[in-house]
């Protein structure tokens, strides 16, 4: 079968609009959205790829582990929606093992990105329907299909993605998901609270392709809207505030600048850091009991053995 036509386009008048807003705080913020170009893409793949950056090969020991559990309690003919897809490699470890699914709906942020995966996805898998969603996965985007009749609709969100919210906006987006998957469940990976020295590394790797990834976010700010500032006037800054169990991702401005956009100049004093990134970290029972305040049943956990990463099943209300 052939790709669905996209249902939605993510605009760089967002961007711009969200940047402004961002620079015209006292402490700048903006979301990690925007990382998500096609070159920002393409960075986090090779960041999933660093020895340093445990989650990914962790989260994929664990799926390969369990896959046949997880398919069993996914069950026959589901509809199953990934949020965040990416690069489309851990869904197949599902999907090798799932009976006649019904539709694959994946969801992500960057259009060339996801439309290059999706190819790959169906020439693997002809009879697969597949039906891409370009959006912001963080909101109540349309989805293409009703839930399948002889199965469950069922969500994946591989990747600890779930840490770049806010406790609150965690909940809240966990909330949102538990109606739109009503009847069925969400498989969700989640990192967990560990030694400050593993995450730091994690962030900082030795080949500063997360210093890239960072300072991507000012590039695409330059090529999309115009952005003008020194090209060596910011660093990239991740460290792990222990109180707040997160680590946090920064562009450390190096001296006094100006940072102009679309006719409007933003001053950074040295020292000051637009805050581009958080990652939460949990507890197992922390995280069960956040998803049952947002409407799901805590189901099954699945961790490693150094209890550095967990998948968790989630039980969505009846429909």
């Amino acid at each position: 079968m052939t790709l669905a036509p996209l249902l939605k386009a993510v605009s760089t008048e967002g961007f711009a609009a969200d940047l402004h807003h961002a620079l015209a705080q006292s402490q700048r913020s903006i979301s990690p959205k925007y990382f998500y170009d096609e070159q920002g893409s393409a960075l986090f793949e090779q960041i999933c790829e660093l020895p340093e950056y445990y989650p990914t090969r962790t989260e994929l020991a664990l799926l390969r582990k369990h896959a046949a559990e997880l398919a069993n309690l996914i069950g026959p003919q589901a509809q199953l929606i990934e949020y965040g897809a990416g690069a489309l490699s851990k869904v197949r470890l599902l999907l090798a093992q799932l009976e006649r699914p019904q539709a694959f709906v994946p969801i992500d942020i960057s259009g060339p990105h996801l439309l290059q995966a999706c190819a790959a996805l169906q020439a693997d898998y002809p009879s697969l329907n597949i039906q891409p969603v370009v959006g912001d996965f963080s909101r109540a985007v349309a989805l293409p299909a009703p839930a399948p009749a002889g199965g469950q609709r069922v969500g994946f969100f591989p990747g600890s993605s779930i840490g770049n919210f806010t406790p609150p906006e965690a909940q809240a987006f966990l909330a949102m998901t538990a109606e739109q998957l009503r009847g069925g469940g969400l498989l969700i990976g989640v990192d967990l609270i560990k030694d400050p020295d593993l995450l730091h590394a994690a962030y900082n790797d030795s080949q500063g392709v997360t210093a890239r990834f960072n300072l991507n976010l000012l590039e695409r700010a330059r090529c999309e809207l115009g952005a003008q500032f020194a090209a060596d006037g910011f660093r990239h800054s991740a460290f792990y505030n222990a109180p707040l169990q997160r680590i946090e991702m920064h562009l450390l401005s190096m001296r006094r600048q100006v940072l102009r956009l679309q006719g409007l100049d933003y001053v950074f004093e040295a020292g000051e850091t637009l805050h581009t990134e958080n990652s939460y970290k949990y507890s197992v029972a922390g995280f069960q009991a956040l998803a049952e305040r947002a409407g799901f049943r805590a189901g099954p956990v699945w961790t490693d053995a150094h209890n550095w990463f967990s998948l968790h099943w989630l039980q969505a209300p009846a429909s």
